[in-house]
């Protein structure tokens, strides 16, 4: 797949941009909501955050859909190996995460908002990662995820 996104490369001081695996799968393997991450990013150039957390469920989510028979294996290869190309070209930066921080913040956010959302716990481990790296934006595809976002303050646009 071709790049979709100019690089802008995220600095120590600017504004990460933070997507979850739904986001991130749809620009390495193709599915139903890869035209809506290309045209968003086609109007928001930006550097997208990519913890060694997102690395790992989005490497497996590729590895997965082998699996369930989504994609053939040179397929999931080549996206494996997109990922480390948009590393290398800036469009995703490699970004730490302060891991007692975010289980912090997940707690936080299970105690005021699971029960009214019924978000799972990966849904706020995503969220609570932005919320630690202060995102400027949450991208996902998944509706609890969005209000969960919206619910912590974070700037989520419907896609």
């Amino acid at each position: 797949m071709p790049t979709y996104w100019r690089r802008i490369v995220i600095a120590t001081d600017s504004v990460v941009f933070y997507a979850d695996t739904s986001f991130l799968f749809s620009l390495v393997l193709h599915d139903t909501n890869t035209a809506e991450a290309v045209a968003y990013l086609k109007g928001h150039p930006t550097s997208l955050a990519l913890t060694p957390w997102q690395r790992c469920e989005l490497s497996n989510a590729v590895r997965l859909s082998v699996w369930r028979r989504a994609c053939l294996a040179p397929v999931a290869m080549a996206a494996l190996e997109k990922i480390d190309s948009d590393l290398t070209a800036g469009n995703l930066a490699e970004t730490p995460l302060v891991w007692p921080d975010v289980l912090k913040i997940a707690n936080e956010l299970g105690e005021k908002h699971t029960s009214a959302l019924g978000v799972r716990t990966l849904d706020l481990l995503h969220v609570s990662a932005a919320v630690s790296l202060k995102a400027k934006a949450f991208l996902t595809f998944g509706g609890r995820q969005l209000s969960l976002a919206r619910a912590s303050g974070l700037r989520a646009p419907k896609l």
